[in-house]
């Protein structure tokens, strides 16, 4: 099965577009994982390694899709 998998950090510009986005993906085709980098901050490192540069951002089949410009993950990490 394909994967899918949507960052996020848990800002107002995330959840909305993890509204959107994950409702509108095929859960038949596609298994559907949901990180929250806000909340497990261990993750950051397999995202960055992905390509994710800011999210929110959906990583659709090892392509990644960035949605709408949340935040850096370099605000996520607390990096000033």
């Amino acid at each position: 099965m394909n994967k899918a998998i949507f960052y996020h950090a848990g800002c107002p510009v995330c959840l909305s577009a993890e509204q959107q986005v994950v409702e509108a993906l095929d859960k038949n085709r596609l298994e559907i994982d949901i990180v929250h980098l806000g909340e497990d901050k261990t993750k950051i490192s397999a995202a960055e390694k992905a390509g994710i540069k800011s999210v929110p951002a959906l990583l659709l089949n090892g392509s990644v899709f960035h949605i709408n410009f949340g935040a850096s993950l370099d605000d996520v990490k607390g990096v000033v």
